[in-house]
């Protein structure tokens, strides 16, 4: 399965070769929330990409808490106000959103339409993202045939 850690400030700090195939903004390096707000392609990755910046907006704030004096705050808030009108607006609303999983419904390049389950759990101040298909589903079908491209062998069923 597509698998990667970020941090609090959505920088991916490691992923695995599916998660690449899956979008090279899933390599390490990356940050997750620049790449939703500044990048064409991941806003055309995102089937509902108002809604997933909204997400992103609110739990950053939740990651972050009222430190006022951290600096990568501070840097990011300031790069990204400047250069994204979205994010001044949704940071200017103050929304707080807790860390939960959900489904994530993203066009694919190369694949189209893929509706997969999104889990992210928590440990010691890291993220670990994991995405997976319903079983038996075109999405399974779909991330089997990018896998096979990529050569990470695959156990889901069919």
């Amino acid at each position: 399965m597509p698998a990667f850690i970020e941090g609090r400030y959505f920088d991916v700090l490691a992923s695995n070769d599916l998660a690449i195939a899956f979008s090279p903004r899933l390599a390490p390096g990356y940050n997750r929330l620049k790449s939703l707000l500044l990048d064409p392609e991941e806003r055309e990755f995102q089937d509902d990409w108002d809604r997933a910046v909204m997400e992103f907006v609110a739990l950053f704030r939740r990651n972050i808490g009222d430190d006022v004096t951290d600096a990568r705050a501070i840097e990011l808030v300031g790069e990204l106000s400047l250069a994204s009108a979205r994010f001044q607006a949704l940071w200017s609303r103050h929304d707080v959103r807790h860390l939960a999983g959900g489904t994530a419904r993203i066009i694919h390049p190369a694949l189209g339409p893929l509706s997969l389950n999104r889990e992210k759990l928590p440990v010691e101040g890291l993220v670990l993202v994991v995405y997976y298909p319903d079983i038996r589903s075109e999405s399974a079908d779909k991330l089997r045939l990018l896998a096979s491209m990529v050569g990470t062998p695959t156990d889901m069923p069919r």
